[in-house]
């Protein structure tokens, strides 16, 4: 059975989109994260992406758990030339697209960017390669493609799904795909 520990990042204070941007966390919230990380098994380890709020987080969640190699296939999705701009800024650029991307998502990419689908399969790809058990500290995208291969429910239907800074969600796979905890905070 594989189960993972899905735990966000902690807040960047971003208004902008983020994705490949390394946006540090603000990890100030030191009862947030002990509450976070007393909720988590101790001999599990701890993975994350290789951008530094992802990295940063789970360095102080990791204690004394055992930590894998960082994985650039659990980034966000990257929002290419978007990354970095409000929405409003986005949509002045390429209203019809932006919309094209939020509304009718999936394969529809930002330009020099990637679709939702391919981020899916990106993050897909890391987790199952993941020993049996792992905490994994990422990214609301990367999240939410794991909640939505989980529930087999469309995009549009995930995108409806919170997912706070330092929220815990967990999912687990034995022989079909089960939820524990979404959004968890602690």
């Amino acid at each position: 059975m594989k189960r993972l520990w899905l735990v966000r990042h902690g807040p960047t204070h971003a208004r902008e989109m983020i994705g490949w941007t390394d946006r540090a966390a603000d990890l100030s919230d030191l009862g947030a994260l002990s509450r976070l990380g007393a909720l988590l098994p101790h001999n599990v380890p701890v993975i994350s992406s290789d951008l530094i709020r992802a990295v940063a987080t789970a360095d102080a969640l990791q204690g004394t758990r055992p930590r894998l190699p960082h994985d650039p296939r659990l980034r966000e999705i990257h929002f290419g030339a978007w990354d970095g701009l409000t929405h409003a800024e986005a949509d002045a650029r390429d209203a019809a697209l932006l919309r094209a991307f939020w509304e009718d998502a999936g394969d529809v990419a930002a330009p020099e960017g990637e679709s939702w689908n391919a981020m899916a399969a990106r993050v897909h790809a890391g987790l199952d390669a993941l020993p049996d058990q792992a905490i994994v500290v990422c990214h609301f995208g990367p999240i939410l493609a794991a909640l939505q291969r989980a529930r087999g429910c469309s995009v549009q239907v995930i995108f409806g799904q919170k997912i706070d800074p330092l929220s815990l969600s967990e999912v687990q796979f034995d022989g079909s795909w089960q939820i524990g905890r979404v959004n968890h905070i602690s």
